[in-house]
């Protein structure tokens, strides 16, 4: 075994000692985080995501997303290289946001629907923020300003479908002339499928294939939304015990100045390159959770408005990694890679921080 091997190794249980003795050291400050974790996932993500996920899980039963998929299947393969059942999916992630996009990504690749390249790309353009949330708990609570969420929705959501483009490139890099399979397709490439007729044709072809897959799932009604229920209240589970998790994890960091260091050296960086050394606390604290990190952003009325949105966008496009985590363990019984992901999330967080400058002439809140 290798010193990097070694080192890989020993990294995750020195971080979990290391917060352990955190919380032991500031034991009222770990209770209070904690109880904000559990506030957060019981008034915000439990009613925010238990729906979707049991919808994603019924209509994947039903075949509604395989009806869909072979409608959006020409439209899918031509842009990105994924079969259309991914076109149902980002619809899904963007409305529902992080991480309803990846929940349903594993369960297509379970089935074998998408193959490893495909979910990979799938998962990086739907892990956004909702709607909801980035219109009113950022745009509205957090900047008191209605007028930014056209800007701010434009940049996150505009650059996850950028990046899908030469990212679909960057992972798909190896695979690039494997003739694949898709559902819906029969082997065809892009560019043919793309020719194909959106028509009665196609709509025949979404209905057999919806049949189809409810037949292969044989459960009656009842017993697959109790299935849904089940497996979509034991995946809230997860998601909550990770808020919590991470919520005690940055105050604690917080509180006992560990992450000062990273802090001052992200503020030399910021105005090194012109803008206000202030940010830093936004995009340190974004580094581990999304909703402190935009929370920060907007909190300092000095910082030119712009830069403000700016560090949202990249903590909104980032995730954090209490999010990254979500994924990464929706995505742990398939064969997904987590660094790909990570290039992608910077990737994303870049070119939606471009986007608000770009669009800030356009779209940006006038004084």
């Amino acid at each position: 075994m290798t010193v990097r091997q070694i080192g890989k190794l020993a990294l995750l249980p020195a971080a979990a000692f290391g917060v352990a003795c955190l919380a032991l050291a500031m034991p009222s400050s770990a209770l209070e985080a904690s109880l904000r974790g559990v506030a957060i996932w019981w008034e915000v993500l439990f009613p925010a995501l238990f729906p979707f996920f049991v919808l994603s899980e019924l209509m994947l039963g039903f075949g509604v997303v395989h009806f869909a998929g072979t409608l959006l299947d020409p439209l899918m393969r031509s842009l990105f290289r994924i079969p259309g059942l991914g076109g149902f999916v980002l619809a899904m992630g963007f409305v529902s946001g992080y991480p309803v996009g990846a929940r349903m990504t594993s369960r297509l690749m379970e089935q074998r629907l998408l193959d490893r390249e495909q979910g990979e790309r799938l998962v990086v353009m739907t892990t956004t923020a909702d709607p909801l949330f980035l219109i009113g708990a950022v745009c509205v609570g957090f900047f008191g300003s209605k007028e930014a969420a056209p800007l701010l929705v434009c940049a996150h959501y505009g650059g996850a479908l950028l990046i899908g483009l030469p990212v679909s490139q960057w992972i798909g890099r190896g695979t690039r002339r494997r003739n694949r399979q898709g559902p819906g397709t029969s082997g065809t490439s892009p560019t043919a499928a793309c020719r194909s007729s959106f028509g009665f044709r196609r709509l025949g072809e979404a209905v057999r294939a919806m049949h189809r897959a409810r037949l292969e799932d044989g459960r009656p009604a009842g017993v697959m939304v109790a299935d849904a229920l089940r497996s979509s209240f034991r995946l809230m589970i997860v998601v909550g015990g990770l808020v919590v998790f991470f919520s005690t994890t940055l105050t604690l960091l917080l509180e006992s100045g560990l992450l000062r260091w990273l802090q001052d050296r992200t503020g030399e960086a910021l105005q090194a390159l012109g803008l206000s050394g202030a940010l830093a606390s936004a995009l340190t604290q974004g580094v581990l959770e999304v909703t402190l990190g935009a929370k920060a952003a907007a909190s300092d009325a000095s910082v030119p408005l712009a830069d403000r949105l700016a560090a949202a966008a990249f903590v909104l496009s980032w995730a954090g990694f209490s999010v990254h985590a979500q994924v990464a363990g929706l995505m742990s019984r398939t064969d997904w890679r987590y660094a790909p992901f990570v290039r992608a999330r910077l990737l994303h967080a870049a070119v939606s921080t471009l986007l608000v400058y770009a669009l800030w002439p356009l779209l940006g809140v006038k004084p």
